[in-house]
């Protein structure tokens, strides 16, 4: 990621977070995050200070994803992987995950995912990751059941 892809990764966490919550987070949490999460000095912040990959597809940004670095211990965090809606299964997300692998190296790579995301699940799952544990999150005042998921590499 470049600093010119910041607002068109706003814009694709903002559309599928729409699509993937709508009926699991309400829309005004939803923004308040959005808001907090994905505006420009933050995601500035996190082009600088972390591992970000963007899918482009005939030059238009379709995807990104957001790792920690790497820990001590050799793990990672998979903090986002997002695809504009439209885009989904079309092996834009595994290639965005692949990348993260192949340049970071980590051991272990971990991701929390709200349990009703089923998409979320279902692409993790299909990609090995293992179940860790479940649990309450307070998520600016509403509780989200979230899985906690992990891949050994």
């Amino acid at each position: 990621m470049e600093k010119d892809d910041v607002r068109n990764v706003r814009e694709i966490a903002i559309n599928s977070w729409e699509n993937t919550y709508k009926s699991i987070i309400p829309e005004i949490i939803q923004r308040d995050f959005l808001d907090m999460a994905y505006n420009e000095v933050v995601l500035k912040n996190r082009l600088e200070n972390s591992p970000f990959y963007i899918a482009e597809l005939d030059g238009e940004l379709i995807g990104f994803a957001n790792f920690s670095n790497v820990k001590m211990d050799g793990a990672v965090e998979l903090s986002a992987i997002y695809m504009k809606p439209g885009f989904e299964s079309r092996g834009v997300g595994t290639m965005l995950l692949n990348r993260g692998i192949e340049e970071l190296k980590p051991k272990r790579i971990y991701v929390s995912v709200e349990t009703e995301n089923t998409s979320g699940m279902n692409f993790y799952k299909a990609r090995n990751f293992k179940f860790e544990s479940e649990y309450d999150d307070n998520f600016n005042g509403h509780i989200l059941k979230t899985t906690r998921l992990f891949l050994e590499q």
